[in-house]
C-alpha cells in the first residue's frame, strides 16, 4: 500500500479546521458533540498525519502510532512542571498538549482513530478498484 500524502495531509488540515470550530461553535452543537467532538478530530488529524510519515506502512501500524502518540499526550498532562504548564496555557500549546487528564479524551482518541482507520480502508478500496490490474508477460515465467 502507497497513501498519496497529498490527500492525507488536506484530510489532516481539514481535522485541523474541523477541530477549531467544534472548539468555536461549541454552544451551538448538541451537547455530545460539543464536549466530545475535538477531541476525536484531533485523534483523527493525529492518524492522518502518521499515514502522511507512514505512507507505505500497513493501517494497523499508522493506527497503533497514532494510538501511542495520543495517549502519551494525555497521560503527560498528569505531569506538572511550570515549564509545560505554561507551554500549555498558550493557544497552540494548549490545543497540542491539553489541558488536564481525562479518561473520556481516552475513549475519544480511540474513536477518532478508528474512524479515520476507517476512512482509511474506503480510500484503499477505492484506490484498488479503480487501480487497473498489472498486465503480466505471458512469455516469461
Amino acid at each position: 500500500m502507497k497513501r498519496n500524502r497529498i490527500l492525507y495531509a488536506v484530510l489532516a488540515a481539514a481535522c485541523i479546521g474541523l477541530g477549531l470550530a467544534s472548539r468555536a461553535f461549541r454552544a451551538d452543537l448538541p451537547a455530545f458533540l460539543g464536549e466530545y467532538g475535538g477531541d476525536t478530530i484531533w485523534a483523527m488529524m493525529v492518524y492522518f498525519l502518521f499515514a502522511v510519515l507512514l505512507a507505505r506502512k500497513p493501517v494497523w501500524l499508522v493506527s497503533l502510532c497514532a494510538l501511542v502518540f495520543s495517549y502519551g499526550i494525555e497521560f503527560s498532562q498528569i505531569y506538572h512542571a511550570p515549564w509545560i504548564d505554561s507551554v500549555r496555557a498558550t493557544t497552540l500549546g494548549g490545543l497540542v498538549l491539553g489541558q488536564g487528564f481525562l479518561v473520556s479524551d481516552l475513549i475519544c482518541y480511540a474513536a477518532g482513530i478508528l474512524i479515520a482507520l476507517l476512512i482509511d480502508t474506503l480510500i484503499e478500496g477505492i484506490r484498488r478498484r479503480n487501480t487497473p490490474p498489472k498486465r503480466q508477460n505471458r512469455y516469461i515465467k
